[in-house]
C-alpha cells in the first residue's frame, strides 16, 4: 500500500512540476510596473509587499500567490528590482518590478534612466541657467561701468 501511495505521489508531483515548469517559461523575465508614491529623492512613503507584486502579475493573467514571492530586501526605493517566484520547490522564475510614481516615470526607468540621474540633470540645467543668467547680467554691469 505504501509503495502505491508512494507512486501515486511522485506522478503528482511529475504534473505540477511538469505545470509549474511551463509557467515559469511564460513567467521568466517579465517585468511589471506598481506606482506608488515617493519623495524627491525615490524613497517610498510606504514599501512594495510581495502581495503587490503578486497583483500586479495577476493583472497580466498569471496566477500566482503571494507566498510564492520571494523578496531578498523590503522594496523601499523607486527604481527596478529583480526578484524570483518560486512556483514550485524545483522551479523558480525571476521577474523585475518597475517601481515608479507615474506610468511615464516608469518608462523612463524601464529605459535605463534612473530618478536620481533625471533629477541630477535637471539640477545641473537650472545651475547652468542661472550661470548664465548672473553672466550676462554682470556683462551688462560692465558695460554700464564703461560707459561712465
Amino acid at each position: 500500500m505504501f509503495e502505491a501511495q508512494k507512486a501515486q505521489l511522485e506522478a503528482r508531483n511529475l504534473e505540477t512540476r511538469a505545470e509549474a515548469q511551463a509557467l515559469a517559461d511564460k513567467l521568466d523575465g517579465t517585468s511589471y510596473v506598481v506606482i506608488r508614491s515617493a519623495s524627491d529623492a525615490g524613497a517610498l512613503y510606504g514599501s512594495v509587499t510581495p502581495r503587490d507584486i503578486a497583483d500586479a502579475a495577476t493583472a497580466e493573467g498569471f496566477s500566482i500567490d503571494r507566498r510564492q514571492v520571494v523578496l531578498s530586501a523590503p522594496i523601499k526605493t523607486l527604481g527596478v528590482h529583480g526578484l524570483s517566484v518560486v512556483l514550485h520547490p524545483e522551479v523558480t522564475a525571476s521577474i523585475s518590478v518597475n517601481v515608479a510614481r507615474s506610468a511615464e516615470e516608469a518608462e523612463l526607468q524601464a529605459s535605463g534612466k534612473s530618478i536620481q540621474e533625471l533629477a541630477a540633470e535637471a539640477e545641473a540645467a537650472a545651475e547652468f541657467e542661472i550661470a548664465e543668467l548672473f553672466d550676462d547680467i554682470g556683462g551688462a554691469a560692465d558695460e554700464d561701468d564703461e560707459q561712465a
